[in-house]
């Protein structure tokens, strides 16, 4: 019986796969592509920066009180008062749109060979405000020449280290410069430095022909700033001090009571504790010479400090979680 052969199998075609040739974008699809997401980008970035808010740093003023105090005491005519004021004037122009000095003479009434050169400091920001005023923010610079409140007579003719009376409102002021550089507001800011503050003599007003008086270079400034008049100024003296308390200082709030309570509805809004919402004493200052003018400048001012106009006003007195609160303050009233 003859074998059967098996059946050959038929080769099975293999099904080749389609390829679907993908044709390239072409060169304007690439360039429309990149302007979607450069578009998605500017508007995060519009959605997303007004929650970049101003931070005032407490350590940085800190820091800016050292150094003024580096330079040694600043009292006009000194080595010391001619570099920290070339100091201040430097920083001020890395952060401001426009600097100005202000120089004067003032002659001691007790000496007449004694004639002082006087270095005021105005920094603008925001030059064309939208909101069309403008606001300033002002201290002293300069340190007492004689510590004639020191308990050791012995030292009343050395010169007054100024950490708390003299540098803590200008280190405050000069951290506000690079904050308002970082975060221009939309109202018009000038931080204006005073010179020779701290040069008078207790019981002047009773004596003005004879003994020197305080704010000397906040009364030549008011008395030539031409047509410059902010809606409101805030002074700062004194404002480091570690047991800070600042109360409403009694000129300041008969002048201008609704500032002044603006000022602590701030303060309680930053949670700036250091602000005690009572009437302190009346103290005549650098703020005075422009209500004598009608124009609201307030000063905030910690008063009770045991260190004031002796040797040992020094920057291990100050604090920077008090140059804290009031820069914080201070944020608060420009940006809010």
């Amino acid at each position: 019986m003859a074998k059967k052969r098996p059946a050959k199998k038929k080769p099975t075609k293999t099904s080749t796969p389609q390829v679907t040739k993908v044709k390239p974008l072409p060169y304007r699809a690439f360039i429309g592509a990149a302007l979607i997401l450069v578009l998605a980008a500017i508007v995060y970035w519009l959605i997303f920066k007004p929650f970049a808010s101003p931070q005032f740093d407490g350590e940085n003023a800190f820091e800016q009180l050292v150094k003024q105090c580096d330079f040694g005491s600043r009292v006009p005519g000194s080595e010391g008062h001619r570099t920290c004021g070339d100091f201040l004037l430097a920083e001020l122009r890395r952060y401001s749109d426009r600097v100005s000095e202000q120089t004067f003479t003032y002659t001691d009434k007790k000496d007449s060979s004694r004639v002082y050169r006087g270095r005021n400091m105005i920094a603008s920001f925001n030059l064309q405000p939208e909101k069309g005023y403008r606001v300033m923010l002002c201290a002293h610079w300069d340190s007492r020449p004689f510590a004639d409140k020191d308990p050791d007579s012995s030292r009343h003719a050395d010169p007054v280290p100024g950490a708390n009376d003299g540098a803590s409102g200008t280190a405050v002021l000069l951290e506000m410069a690079r904050v308002l550089d970082a975060f221009p507001p939309e109202i018009g800011v000038d931080i204006v430095l005073f010179d020779l503050e701290d040069l008078g003599d207790y019981g002047a007003e009773d004596h003005p022909d004879s003994l020197n008086p305080f704010s000397i270079g906040a009364a030549y400034f008011a008395a030539h700033r031409e047509q410059y008049t902010p809606r409101y100024g805030i002074l700062l003296d004194m404002i480091g001090d570690q047991d800070l308390r600042i109360k409403k200082e009694a000129y300041s709030q008969a002048a201008a009571p609704l500032l002044m309570d603006q000022i602590w509805a701030a303060a309680k809004t930053a949670g700036a504790t250091a602000f005690i919402d009572s009437t302190g004493v009346a103290i005549t200052d650098d703020h005075v010479p422009f209500l004598r003018q009608g124009i609201p400048v307030v000063n905030l001012i910690d008063f009770d400090y045991p260190y004031w106009h002796t040797v040992a006003d020094t920057p291990d007195k100050c604090s920077p979680a008090s140059l804290q609160q009031v820069g914080d303050v201070l944020v608060e009233m420009i940006y809010r």
